[in-house]
C-alpha cells in the first residue's frame, strides 16, 4: 500500500518536473531565438551594405553632397542631421522627463501618480504618424510664426516632436530610478533638518543619476530611430547643419531618407548599397546606445542596486 501511495505520488511530481523542464527550455529557446534575429538582420544589413564600401571611396561617402541621381553619395549631411535632431530632443526632453518624474514619485499624492504613470504609458502608445500630422499642422506654423523661420519645417520643429516622444521613456526610467533609492536617504536629509524640496533635488535625485543617465540614453535611443515624424516634420533636405541658424532650417535625417528612398531604387544598385550602408550605421549607432545603457544597469546591479 505505501509503495501504491508512494507510486500514486510520484506521478504527479514527474510531470511537473517534465512541464518545468519544458518551461525552462522554451524559455531558452525564446531568448535564443531573440538575439538569432537581431544577428540575421544585422547580417541582412552587412550583406546589403557593405558592396558600397567597395565600390566608392571614403571620400565619397562621407561627401557633403547627397545627390544620389548625380552620383553623390555623401552621407555627412544626414549623420549630422540625424545627430542634431536627436542632440536637441534630448536636452529638450530630459529636463522635462526629471522633473516629470520628481514630481511623479516624490510630490504627486497616491491617487495622482497611479493616474499619472498609467497616462504617461498610453502617450509612448500614440502612432508616430500622428505625432507627424501633428507637427506639421501645430508645431511647424508655431515655429514659423513666433521665430521668424521661412520654413516650419526645420530641425528645431523635428527635435520638438522628438522630444516628446522621447518623453515616456525617459520618465518611466527615471521614476523607477528614483524609486529604487532607499527610504533612509530621505530620512536622513530630513533628520539634518533639510526640507523636503533640499532633499529630493540635492540627495534623492543625486543618488539616482545612474538612473537619470539610462532614461537619456534610452530616450536618444528612441529619437534616433524615430522614422515617420521626422519624414514629416523636418523638411527633408540634404544640407551641412553647420551654423546656429540650422536649428531653424531643413535638414534630413538618415532614417527619413531610407524612407523616403528605399522605395524608389533599382534593387543592386549604387543607391540601393548606400542606403543599406546608412543602415548599418544607423545599427551601429542604436546598437552602441543600448548596449552602453545595460552596461550601465548591469553594473549598478552588481554593485548593490540601481543609484
Amino acid at each position: 500500500m505505501k509503495q501504491g501511495r508512494g507510486g500514486a505520488r510520484g506521478a504527479p511530481a514527474g510531470r511537473t518536473r517534465w512541464s518545468e523542464f519544458a518551461i525552462v527550455a522554451l524559455i531558452r529557446v525564446l531568448g535564443f531565438s531573440t538575439v538569432g534575429f537581431v544577428l540575421l538582420i544585422f547580417a541582412f544589413l552587412l550583406r546589403e551594405g557593405l558592396p558600397v564600401f567597395f565600390e566608392l571611396p571614403a571620400s565619397t561617402l562621407l561627401g557633403r553632397l547627397w545627390y544620389p541621381t548625380f552620383g553623390s553619395f555623401g552621407a555627412l549631411p544626414l549623420i549630422l542631421g540625424s545627430l542634431l535632431v536627436t542632440l536637441l530632443a534630448v536636452l529638450i526632453a530630459l529636463p522635462l522627463g526629471v522633473a516629470s518624474a520628481v514630481f511623479i514619485r516624490e510630490v504627486a499624492p497616491r491617487w495622482a501618480r497611479e493616474v499619472l504613470k498609467p497616462l504617461i504609458e498610453v502617450l509612448a502608445g500614440i502612432p508616430s504618424v500622428v505625432l507627424g500630422f501633428f507637427g506639421m499642422s501645430v508645431v511647424a506654423p508655431l515655429v514659423r510664426q513666433w521665430l521668424g523661420a521661412p520654413t516650419g519645417l526645420t530641425a528645431f520643429t523635428g527635435a520638438l516632436v522628438l522630444a516628446y516622444m522621447s518623453l515616456p521613456t525617459i520618465i518611466s526610467v527615471a521614476e523607477d530610478a528614483l524609486d529604487a533609492v532607499p527610504r533612509g536617504y530621505r530620512d536622513a536629509g530630513l533628520a539634518m533638518g533639510a526640507t523636503r524640496w533640499q532633499t529630493t533635488w540635492r540627495v534623492v535625485v543625486p543618488a539616482g543619476r545612474s538612473g537619470v543617465i539610462i532614461a537619456g540614453m534610452l530616450g536618444m535611443g528612441r529619437a534616433i530611430g524615430e522614422t515617420m515624424a521626422v519624414m514629416m516634420v523636418t523638411g527633408n533636405a540634404a544640407r551641412l547643419p553647420l551654423d546656429a541658424a540650422a536649428l531653424f532650417k531643413p535638414v534630413r535625417t538618415m532614417t527619413a531618407t531610407i524612407a523616403a528612398e528605399m522605395g524608389e531604387v533599382a534593387r543592386g544598385g549604387v543607391h540601393y548599397h548606400a542606403l543599406f550602408g546608412i543602415g548599418i550605421l544607423l545599427f551601429v549607432l542604436t546598437f552602441l546606445i543600448n548596449l552602453a545603457a545595460a552596461r550601465t544597469i548591469l553594473r549598478r546591479r552588481r554593485k548593490g542596486g540601481l543609484r
